[in-house]
């Protein structure tokens, strides 16, 4: 058996060493990256016998090895972290029903539990609950609605942590025709609630029509199937894109091109999706995803597309093993799912592969690539479900399914490619994200993990610089400062149309290239659309319209800031005193990016990461963040931030807010001595006077303090460890340690 030395990153190691390997009792490393291929490669091949006792299960193990050290292809994280371990749950993803009553809803919550500590993400549709104040019959009461339901889910994902490396995060859809929907669409206005929530619209054809002609659509009790009012659907559109605009959520999901797509339509109709929105599910199904490193087949000028399809074929027959080596959470799904074998092979590196194919991301050959990329790889995946069920049988559900014709088909697996965001294991790969655009060229980190700042170049980007002669340490830092490339007078003009980043690509191109390969995927396309902070709501309802009509199963947007924004709830009319009066005058609006340092602190409930920004009148706002976000000490750290913001906005000191937080006690203090941290209320009374008290004479000194980048800034900070949140494929991550949202 070979054991090559894998090319991995320091990036990659990092990431792999914080989440994916082995440890002991005291987090000491048990394995190496290749023994955690090899134990992978080792788990799945053993589904081999399960068909042929005298199968070359070795020589299958070593080609899985093989496949995963080369970094062509990964499976989803839950795979690598489990496979052959106690755990051995490998599926990401999960659709649990939801039904109109205490005992059905109450055991979605309990498997949410079980699914959420195997390390697996779960979708829900809520259009079967009754409407708020509807009748109970059995209690002669009125119903709660919907909504108080989510946050029951809520609170219990908050709760659990999911197999030691993976938080719970969950999809919520209802359907537009539910007499909730308004307060669905406005749910999570008010960004501290059903923050493990992604939430989205479950949009019917026929509401699209509505829009279209301004008319009026009838809400349905899902209850009794009365309609209990009609509502004008432009107006209710508009809510839709201008809470989306807002804040990102809701995203939509076009639930009647999602059915029309249904293998199995015999079983039910489709109502929900895993959380980033890929992946269709009936309920108690699960789908095991993972993703080919496109960015491995680019040659000069052209794709490998005989090396990719070996891929594929090799790929398919792996997820395809999953299924049977994998431990479900419960007999439901272990049942559905293997009644259906339902896999989800997609790509990670496109916008590599672009850049060394010289073509923009943002132009009508990248859509037109996109597209034969995808056509190729469906097909040949088709072709491997083909062979597979010709070997093993075609799925147990194929009575009754869209392949049950003559004119189709006999396949393993009632679909087999979906288009995944690859936030950790593309870290992992060394290779872009999902089939997103770069988020940046060029990075300032600044890590408080090792409490450095560094700048980070693309490798390809950086290599390009030195042959074209352009590279310097100071162009680079100018690149990770402001984003992009274009408009830089020393970098040439070709490689500014070609090395374009997710900011300077136009929303209607982030749709187009997903549409394009929505075309040729059998499941759907999880993408995030990124718009600049000064974007409209106009603009948001454009893009939604432009992905209806595109094919687009569903979208998700971002505002850049929007979010970060809305959460620190900053106000129009921060104050500083008029040094002559000793009246607190208003400052200007707040500008869109202030300059900061953020310190971490230790204190008994973990690390906290406190951000201090400023503007040209001085301290003018403070957040605080655990490390691991949940639960009351999360919650009171935030309230702290706020309240200290405020009291800053009313013209307070900052030696006076220290005044009032140093030397608050409770009771887990952490360290001992003159470092100690008695409370986080402490913790954060020190870094203020730190920075704002006794750091004045630290700075006339000419001590350098830290500050935020632009990037950094403009998309917030991570939680785990206050490196650069990047928001794609539907979900958010940290390049630098590994954090998902999403897992």
């Amino acid at each position: 058996m070979s054991n090559a030395v894998i090319e991995l990153t320091p990036n990659a190691l990092r990431v792999l060493q914080r989440r994916y390997l082995k440890k002991g009792e005291n987090g000491e490393l048990l394995e190496t990256p290749e023994e955690m291929f090899r134990r992978v490669a080792h788990a799945i091949a053993q589904a081999e016998r399960l068909y042929n006792p005298a199968a070359p299960v070795e020589e299958w193990e070593e080609t899985f090895y093989e496949l995963m050290t080369a970094l062509e292809f990964l499976p989803n994280s839950p795979t690598l972290m489990n496979a052959g371990r106690e755990l051995g749950q490998l599926s990401a993803c999960f659709v649990l029903p939801v039904g109109d009553s205490m005992d059905s809803i109450f055991e979605a919550v309990k498997n949410t539990a079980l699914i959420h500590k195997s390390g697996g993400g779960t979708g829900f549709s809520f259009s079967r609950v009754r409407p708020k104040n509807d009748l109970v019959l059995s209690t002669k009461g009125v119903s709660s609605g919907p909504l108080s339901f989510m946050s029951v889910f809520d609170a219990a994902t908050e709760t659990i942590k999911q197999g030691g490396t993976r938080r719970g995060a969950n999809m919520g859809i209802m359907r537009v025709d539910h007499p909730d929907i308004l307060d669905f669409i406005t749910a999570k206005q008010d960004d501290a609630k059903l923050n493990n929530f992604n939430i989205s619209v479950a949009v019917t054809d026929s509401f699209m029509r509505a829009v279209e002609h301004d008319e009026e659509y009838a809400l349905v009790n899902p209850r009794s199937g009365e309609v209990v009012k009609k509502l004008n659907a432009r107006k209710v559109f508009k809510t839709m894109v201008t809470l989306a605009w807002k804040n990102g959520d809701p995203g939509i999901v076009f639930i009647d091109r999602i059915n029309a797509d249904n293998p199995t339509p015999q079983l039910g109709d489709i109502e929900s999706t895993n959380p980033c929105g890929e992946q269709p599910l009936l309920p108690y199904e699960s789908c095991n995803l993972g993703s080919i490193n496109l960015s491995r087949v680019a040659e000069e000028g052209h794709v490998d597309y005989g090396r990719l399809g070996r891929i594929v074929k090799t790929a398919v027959r792996f997820l395809d093993d999953v299924i049977d080596v994998n431990r479900y959470p419960l007999p439901e799904i272990e049942q559905m799912t293997k009644g259906n074998r339902k896999i989800g092979l997609g790509v990670m590196g496109f916008a590599d592969l672009l850049l060394r194919l010289g073509v923009p991301y943002d132009s009508d050959e990248a859509c037109t690539i996109a597209g034969e990329l995808m056509t190729f790889i469906h097909q040949e995946a088709r072709a491997a479900s083909e062979e597979l069920a010709a070997e093993r049988g075609v799925f147990p559900n194929f009575e009754g399914s869209i392949y049950d014709r003559p004119d189709m088909p006999r396949v393993r697996n009632a679909t087999t490619t979906t288009i995944a965001p690859t936030g950790t294991i593309s870290i992992i790969a060394g290779c872009s994200s999902g089939i997103e655009p770069l988020f940046a060229l060029s990075y300032v980190r600044a890590n408080v993990l090792d409490d450095e700042r560094m700048v980070e170049v693309d490798p390809y980007f950086e290599q390009v610089a030195k042959e074209r002669g352009f590279h310097s340490p100071e162009l680079m830092a100018r690149i990770a400062e402001q984003g992009t490339v274009r408009g830089l007078d020393e970098v040439p003009v070709d490689v500014q149309t070609t090395f374009a980043t997710a900011h300077d690509i136009t929303p209607e191109w982030h749709v187009k290239l997903q549409s394009a390969f929505q075309s040729h995927t059998d499941n759907a396309v999880s993408k995030t659309v990124n718009f600049a902070n000064s974007a409209t709501s106009d603009d948001v309802e454009k893009v939604y319209l432009l992905a209806y009509k595109s094919g687009c199963k569903g979208v998700t947007i971002y505002r850049d800031g929007s979010r970060e924004e809305q959460v620190l709830n900053v106000g129009q009319s921060l104050k500083k005193k008029d040094p002559g009066h000793g009246i607190a005058t208003t400052r200007p609006s707040r500008p869109r990016l202030l300059t900061g340092q953020t310190e971490r602190m230790e204190t008994g409930c973990g690390h906290l990461f406190i951000i201090m920004n400023e503007d040209e009148y001085g301290p003018r706002e403070v957040f605080a963040n655990m490390g691991k976000a949940g639960g009351c000490a999360s919650s009171n750290t935030e309230a702290l931030g706020r309240l200290i913001s405020l009291a800053l906005k009313k013209g307070a000191e900052p030696s006076e807010v220290v005044e009032h937080l140093k030397g608050i006690r409770c009771h887990v203090p952490y360290g001992i001595g003159p470092n100690a941290t008695l409370s986080c209320a402490d913790a954060i009374g020190k870094a203020i006077e730190r920075r704002w008290v006794t750091g004045a004479a630290a700075a006339a000194h000419g001590t350098p303090e830290p500050q935020l980048s632009l990037v950094e800034v403009a998309q917030g900070a991570c939680p785990d460890c206050g490196g650069v949140i990047e928001h794609e494929g539907g979900c958010v991550v940290c390049r630098l340690c590994g954090f998902s949202k999403c897992g």
